[in-house]
């Protein structure tokens, strides 16, 4: 079988091992659900109830603010005890729809066509829109907007996105196995807004199962879309490196994939969509790896948005004793956490716990110009340089340079000797940069 790839990457160790066979679980509803206005990128949706007020499953309870937002739902029937600043899994606080549980699950499900294959590409687009939809392989962008590219963008192909690099996450994997008719639905939908024909599956090779499953079922449904099996390489998963491995198309600098006359989703946000659009159910839960070798038993969970860390870890065993690290995501993008009372979000992949850092070192060492960064660097940049010229205050310096074309993915941090916090640095410049007066 041959295996495509992109240029340079990381190998860190996949750790998959702990989920990759076990079978989605459904958490059980819970008592109460810590529901962000914020859970994408772009303007926070603004709160559309009050205490006191009687909430659907699925009834809209944030209003997007302008075409960059995302409605937001929510994820239980009850009532809602407060709106108000609570912390979220990225460090702040902000403002969420505190929701207690009735016990019982009555939706409020959203209109939709009687038959979407007659639909149009609007009123399909429409239906996501209102559901609330975001990327959910970590970007959290409105997938709306991505749907509907600037008619000069000449679209010739959609890649499905089924890598899941990210080491200890499975959830794109267990989703491709366990509910491919679903992801599938999700696909032909997306194709049919983008009105598309020719489709790409992008499957890492650590992943032979949901491969296989890809094939059968493409095959059953008599559709001409290729599944493509991908070396297992960091950061596979990432937009620009999936389509220089699938198409052999190099997004330019600065530019998107439409640039290149693709459009990419993870297979979550397929799943999503055909929810939506399907079933009439806005985004108000996800499949999240509840994973490491600090978990009793890990598993993978669909789990209701709002609902917390906490009550995922209890429904899997709990947290071990040893464990010393808990963050959400995987370990080379991941945030981490300081308590387990934070809600999980739309972007929440997974809950990583581990009990010990494979190297943990807290003192950084000069440079030594190894260019170990450099052979990494997925998207050819210079890591060190733009690092030392955001420290030493250039961010200017450091922007002419390609700064913003750092995909942020922490292949440089992975592999530098000196344990220089290259990531940090260039995030920091990053900052600086986007606070500049336009035209500055």
């Amino acid at each position: 079988m041959k295996l495509f790839t992109f240029k340079k990457g990381v190998h860190p160790n996949p750790e998959k091992k702990f989920t990759c066979a076990k079978v989605v679980e459904t958490l059980p509803l819970p008592k109460e659900v810590f529901i962000p206005l914020q859970q994408h990128i772009g303007k926070p949706a603004k709160a559309v109830v009050k205490k006191k007020d009687l909430v659907k499953t699925g009834q809209l309870i944030g209003e997007a603010q302008g075409k960059f937002s995302a409605n937001i739902h929510s994820s239980v029937t009850g009532v809602v005890k407060n709106v108000g600043l609570f912390q979220h899994p990225m460090g702040s606080r902000v403002e969420m729809v505190h929701i207690v549980t009735s016990g019982e699950d009555d939706w409020d499900l959203l209109p939709r066509p009687a038959d979407w294959k007659s639909a149009s590409a609007e009123e399909l687009n429409e239906v996501v829109f209102k559901a609330g939809i975001v990327g959910l392989g970590g970007a959290v962008f409105p997938t709306h907007i991505k749907l509907d590219p600037p008619k000069e963008k000449k679209l010739d192909a959609f890649i499905l996105n089924g890598c899941e690099c990210e080491p200890y996450l499975t959830c794109d994997h267990r989703m491709m196995v366990d509910f491919a008719d679903r992801v599938l639905d999700g696909m032909a939908i997306v194709m049919r807004i983008l009105n598309l024909t020719n489709g790409y599956i992008g499957i890492e090779d650590n992943k032979p199962d949901a491969i296989e499953r890809m094939r059968q079922k493409v095959a059953e449904r008599g559709e001409p879309w290729k599944v493509v099996a991908l070396k297992t390489k960091y950061p596979q998963g990432a937009e620009k490196m999936l389509i220089s491995a699938v198409l052999k198309r190099q997004v330019p600098e600065g530019g998107l994939p439409a640039d290149v006359g693709v459009i990419v989703n993870n297979v979550g946000t397929a799943m999503a969509i055909a929810d939506a659009v399907i079933d009439g159910k806005p985004l108000t839960e996800r499949v999240v790896t509840v994973t490491g070798d600090g978990v009793v038993e890990p598993k993978n969970v669909m789990a209701r948005v709002g609902d917390t860390f906490a009550s995922a870890l209890e429904f899997c065993g709990g947290l071990k004793n040893e464990t010393i690290q808990v963050y959400m995501g995987g370990p080379m993008m991941g945030m981490s956490q300081f308590h387990m009372e934070v809600p999980m979000v739309k972007g929440t992949s997974g809950i990583v716990a581990v009990t010990k850092v494979a190297e943990k070192r807290n003192k950084t060492y000069a440079c030594i110009k190894c260019n170990a960064c450099v052979s990494a660097c997925p998207v050819h940049l210079l890591p060190n340089r733009l690092s030392r010229l955001t420290e030493k205050g250039q961010p200017e310096e450091a922007h002419k340079r390609g700064l913003m074309n750092c995909i942020e993915c922490g292949s440089c941090v992975f592999v530098c000797p000196s344990s220089i916090p290259l990531l940090q640095w260039i995030r920091i410049g990053k900052f600086k940069i986007n606070r500049l007066p336009k035209g500055a």
